[in-house]
């Protein structure tokens, strides 16, 4: 076979260029950690690779999310436990509103104190995050969660009952707030009977009071009638021979509750003291009403109570009811918050033992992805002195041979 010289110059130079070509990927692999450098180095292995990536690339997002997420539990969490300090605060003041000594001086001090603590909750359930949203708002995070009519004076909730939740695993998703409507408004009132109403007898004094809240208030859950009004409508019937009964829109109850009337005597029912004074209350009839549930928040409570406690004109009873709706209301609230931070403490468990699982999967992941793609440095090391031995004995060669011509030949 003929040998032209442009023949053997190009395979000497196609030898050249291949084991150069040879080191710069050895060169390239070491340079970037990694011995694929395209997916025809290894297809099963690039494609592996790229799901891991893809993976490693959803964990981080998720961690991400768990970290916002702590932030956010954690300042609900200290905001909601500074507020449970200040329901107890509350509930003490009120206690000692009931003090008989004090007169309107005292009375005026506590009401400037519970001032105060109203103003400090309404600035609480206003409290925004790091990146300036409403934490207590709902969706309406960008406008405040409470605000105060100028008219009414009212405290009024202007947010909605959402919440936003992020995703911390495939099918793990966990809420990063909490709606104040759902923790402060969703509360009702104090339950008390709506009353006394004469009917008919012409007794000298009527007074219904509340004597055990507890049981007036399981009485009521399971007796308000919410389809017929008229079923919430109560009788105290006093016959001539003083003899009395207490019916259901003038029907017996079940068992029947009845007795004797002795005129100034309480006659205890289902939590309610009822007093009738005068001989003339028989007979006779007196109706009282239970009361359409509604939701009150601690800030409207406490302005109440502060307008009572500042009125040096109130009365011992007016007192005595201001402080009764203040202890009941403080209490459904400060269980509310109870309920709330418990809830919390539940997610940020969850959140803690999902962070450490991803990042379990992440050093798995990132072990599985060093064994299929990155490239061992003395195997890399010792490739790029092969391959630059073998371009320099293809280089001698071709020097050689090149050099080698007819006219050496000759002479």
């Amino acid at each position: 076979m003929r040998i032209s010289f442009n023949m053997q110059f190009s395979q000497s130079l196609n030898g050249i260029l291949d084991a150069q070509k040879r080191m710069s990927k050895a060169e390239e692999q070491l340079v970037k950690q990694t011995r694929i450098l395209s997916p025809a180095d290894d297809p099963a292995a690039a494609a592996k690779v790229l799901g891991l990536d893809q993976n490693l690339a959803q964990i981080e997002q998720f961690q991400k999310n768990s970290v916002l997420l702590k932030n956010n539990l954690g300042l609900e969490e200290t905001v909601l436990t500074n507020m449970r300090t200040a329901y107890d605060r509350i509930s003490t003041l009120a206690q000692a509103a009931g003090n008989g000594t004090y007169g309107p001086a005292e009375r005026q001090a506590l009401a400037l104190e519970l001032r105060n603590i109203q103003a400090e909750m309404f600035d609480a359930m206003n409290t925004t995050n790091a990146d300036g949203s409403y934490i207590f708002a709902g969706y309406q995070d960008r406008t405040a969660a409470y605000e105060k009519d100028p008219v009414t004076g009212d405290y009024q909730f202007k947010g909605d009952d959402g919440f936003r939740a992020l995703q911390i695993s495939p099918s793990i998703k966990i809420p990063g707030n909490d709606s104040g409507k759902a923790i402060f408004d969703d509360v009702f009132a104090r339950i008390k009977p709506l009353g006394p109403n004469l009917i008919s007898g012409s007794p000298s004094s009527i007074s219904i009071e509340v004597s055990a809240q507890n049981k007036l208030n399981a009485f009521y859950a399971n007796n308000y009638d919410n389809l017929d009004p008229t079923n919430n409508t109560y009788n105290i019937t006093i016959d001539v021979a003083n003899n009395y009964t207490i019916l259901q829109n003038g029907n017996p109850l079940t068992p029947a509750v009845s007795g004797t009337y002795v005129p100034g005597e309480v006659i205890e029912f289902q939590g309610l003291a009822i007093k009738i004074d005068g001989a003339a209350a028989a007979p006779g009839q007196i109706d009282f009403e239970l009361p359409s549930p509604v939701k009150k928040n601690i800030l409207n409570t406490l302005r109440d109570f502060i307008q009572v406690l500042e009125n040096p004109a109130a009365s011992s009873a007016s007192i005595n009811e201001a402080i009764g709706d203040a202890l009941a209301q403080t209490e459904d609230s400060a269980r509310r918050i109870d309920s709330t931070l418990s809830n919390l403490g539940g997610r940020n468990n969850v959140l803690n033992s999902v962070f450490n699982n991803n990042e379990d999967l992440t050093i798995k992941n990132k072990e599985y992805r060093a064994d299929l793609a990155e490239v061992d440095f003395a195997a890399a090391m010792t490739e790029i002195k092969r391959q630059e031995v073998a371009m320099q004995a293809a280089s001698s060669t071709f020097g050689k041979i090149s050099a080698s011509t007819l006219f050496d030949y000759i002479r």
